[in-house]
């Protein structure tokens, strides 16, 4: 008989242990909703974007008409029908080359009556002179019989009188040959104008003739060739906005493409400046003339361009999105500012910039420290008596900068402001400037009104998930991104706008 096997008995497992687990995971569950939740809503509650090192290039738009470097208009200064046409649209001509003949007949007919006019003038002169000869003889033999009271004196008289005319006479008749010669050289001058010669080395751009067509040039010169000197060369004269004309400059490159050749970018460089300005429908445009290379023919005179003026080009630059320029607090109390101790700030961080450029040596170096600390010091007791209530002085941004997106001072109390604050940089670092020569001091007066000048902005950057306002110095823009320099670094979140509360 086979024996039951023995059954083990169960220890029932505590209910209060399962009841404190399930309550500490449910304890780490909404511990982890409450703090994702939180993260989320902290990272959600403002739009940023990163403050990016790259390049900024800022370009103006401008159209023109492409047209040779020297073109030369060639027309005729006499009058007659056209006899030959020797050239055509696009011929290659040199200088001197013969163009074109006019009917030359009438003008060699009148050399031909000028030689006979000349001819009898000089007939004339001949009697003449045999005419003085003669009175030359009566009046010296009068002249001895008077002495020996052979004649009357009034005999000699009349001889002296005769001898007078004869050699007026003489004198006329020489005048008439130098006349009736200039006259002939004239129409002879005329006789080679009939054959129209190309004044230059260069191609056939019009052509205005044909033969047998009469050529009238009595008010004035017609055009009969047009002639490029060098297509090799040419030129765009570009119509720029007042608004952008002060940017541009002579040495700066163009880009620009024509609708001919839509695949095709081509370069020029800006050449010159006019000061002819120029109203249509009450917008003022100044022409500018941009040099372009055509060694290879492609471009034709009279091509319609889009160009653009390359007037700055930053490389390897902090750059934000305008969007973060734009952005203001909306009811909320001002952020607190950036400390300045991040790699510097404002203008004192201008100022060690400038003073790096200048290669100073030691005592130099040792002035200009002692100049910025004390500007330092000032700044910062500023800073406190503006805390305080008291009015404020320069300690905080630099007076007379313009911050983007908010109320400025009209232009002339900023021009004032800028300069009272040039003389007072002036005068605070006078003992330093002293140390300087020539070049450095230039160099340094230069580089501080360029840096009062500028224009600064206060951008709002998202560290820590605070919020904190961050002054600094806008630069080049491409109407996208934006040049900033001051506490800020590649990588910054800065803040463009707030998200809806939930």
């Amino acid at each position: 008989m086979r024996q039951a096997p023995s059954r083990r008995s169960k220890r029932p497992f505590p209910r209060a242990l399962v009841a404190a687990v399930a309550v500490v995971a449910v304890a780490a569950a909404a511990f982890a909703w409450w703090r994702g939740a939180r993260s989320e809503g902290a990272e959600s509650a403002w739009r940023t974007v990163a403050v990016e090192r790259g390049d900024i290039r800022v370009a103006i738009s401008a159209t023109g008409t492409l047209s040779a470097t020297s073109t030369v208009t060639v027309g005729s200064q006499i009058s007659g029908q056209v006899t030959q046409v020797l050239v055509d649209f696009n011929d290659r001509v040199t200088s001197g080359q013969v163009l074109a003949r006019i009917d030359p007949s009438t003008y060699e007919a009148q050399i031909e009556q000028g030689n006979a006019q000349i001819a009898s003038a000089r007939a004339q002169l001949e009697q003449a002179q045999a005419t003085l000869r003669n009175a030359e003889l009566d009046y010296r033999r009068k002249a001895e019989l008077v002495e020996r009271q052979l004649v009357a004196r009034s005999d000699v008289d009349l001889a002296r009188a005769a001898l007078e005319q004869a050699r007026a006479q003489v004198a006329s008749a020489q005048a008439q040959i130098r006349q009736q010669t200039a006259s002939t050289q004239t129409t002879r001058v005329n006789l080679d104008r009939t054959v129209i010669r190309s004044p230059v080395d260069g191609v056939v751009l019009t052509r205005s003739i044909e033969p047998g067509q009469t050529v009238a040039a009595s008010l004035q010169a017609p055009e009969l060739f047009t002639i490029a000197e060098d297509l090799s060369k040419m030129r765009i004269e570009l119509a720029v906005d007042e608004a952008d004309i002060g940017q541009v400059q002579a040495g700066q490159q163009v880009t620009f493409t024509a609708d001919a050749f839509p695949d095709r970018q081509f370069r020029g460089v800006v050449d010159q400046v006019r000061l002819a300005a120029t109203t249509t429908n009450n917008v003022v445009t100044y022409p500018v003339v941009v040099s372009v290379d055509n060694s290879d023919g492609t471009l034709l005179p009279g091509l319609t361009v889009n160009a653009e003026i390359e007037v700055s080009n930053r490389k390897d630059v902090l750059k934000v999105s305008n969007a973060a320029l734009r952005y203001k607090p909306v009811g909320d109390a001002p952020a607190p500012a950036a400390a300045a101790g991040r790699g510097g700030a404002g203008m004192l961080e201008d100022l060690r910039r400038i003073a790096d450029g200048l290669d100073l040596d030691a005592g130099q170096r040792a002035a200009f420290d002692a100049a910025l600390e004390a500007q330092r010091k000032r700044a910062e007791a500023m800073r406190q008596g503006a805390g305080q209530g008291q009015s404020r002085g320069p300690g905080g941004p630099p007076p007379g900068m313009m911050v983007v997106g908010g109320g400025t001072p009209p232009a002339n109390v900023q021009a004032q402001i800028r300069q009272r604050m040039l003389e007072r940089m002036k005068e605070n670092f006078a003992d330093f400037t002293r140390l300087l020569d020539e070049s450095q001091r230039k160099a340094w007066d230069a580089a501080l009104a360029s840096s009062l000048s500028a224009t600064r902005a206060t951008i709002y950057r998202l560290r820590n998930g605070q919020r904190e306002a961050v002054q600094v110095r806008v630069g080049a823009s491409d109407g996208t991104s934006t040049e900033i320099s001051g506490p800020v670094e590649a990588g910054d979140e800065i803040i463009t706008g707030e998200r809806a509360r939930r």
